[in-house]
């Protein structure tokens, strides 16, 4: 593990670094590594759970983001998962590990209803950031596992924090691009929450209906479906 910190270390730029501020990123504890450099060392060190661990601890943004990439789904625990969860204090490791890892998990779809009902701004992103990711890369899901997450969403659309709302907003696209079917209900979802009373709600209502019925995504769904 200090070798493949040493190497982070070694291949940072105050360049990358300063940069990171820009998209909201934390940079008080990064060596500014481009993802594109993690994801070359994660193909090399290949698949190691007690290493992710390690690097998982050490607290370093890149360390955590390449942890992300090297640890093995099956061998993650449900406990695991929340503990991370709870760590997350910035949206870049959030929907790295969301996208990269926990939804490969046996727990994913647990975790999104769990973490869907937490107050904690970085958790219930993660309940959101984990549904997105989900409509992607979990291809045996049943379309009512998605009207279920459009329910969970339906829910939380009112709350204003950015990071929640965007996440949230993601979520929602997401399914609606999964198939026919799931869009014309996710379209029914975003036309609510678009009249709702609420600010938040609106937002995320209004911006999901411009993409989910925009010709391209209508013509998508058509190629997909035929």
């Amino acid at each position: 593990m200090r070798v493949v910190v040493t190497e982070l270390e070694r291949r940072g730029t105050s360049h990358t670094r300063n940069g990171m501020a820009r998209y909201g990123l934390p940079s008080d504890k990064a060596f500014g590594v481009a993802v594109s450099t993690l994801h070359q060392m994660a193909k090399r060190l290949g698949r190691n759970h007690e290493l992710a661990a390690a690097l998982w601890e050490t607290g370093w943004y890149e360390a955590r983001m390449l942890a992300a990439f090297v640890d093995e789904p099956s061998r993650i625990t449900a406990a695991q998962m929340d503990r991370w969860c709870r760590e997350f204090d910035n949206w870049g490791i959030c929907d790295t590990v969301c996208f990269h890892l926990f939804d490969r998990t046996p727990h994913a779809w647990r975790k999104v209803e769990q973490w869907a009902g937490r107050r904690d701004e970085f958790v219930k992103r993660a309940a959101f950031a984990l549904l997105a990711s989900l409509t992607a890369h979990d291809k045996a899901a049943g379309e009512e596992r998605f009207v279920h997450g459009l329910a969970l969403i339906e829910r939380a659309a009112g709350d204003e924090r950015n990071f929640v709302r965007k996440a949230v907003n993601w979520a929602l696209r997401c399914i609606g691009k999964r198939s026919s079917g799931l869009n014309q209900v996710a379209i029914a979802v975003a036309r609510r929450l678009a009249t709702s009373d609420d600010a938040a709600a609106r937002w995320v209502g209004k911006d999901a209906l411009r993409e989910l019925t925009s010709a391209a995504v209508s013509r998508r769904l058509a190629i997909r479906a035929g």
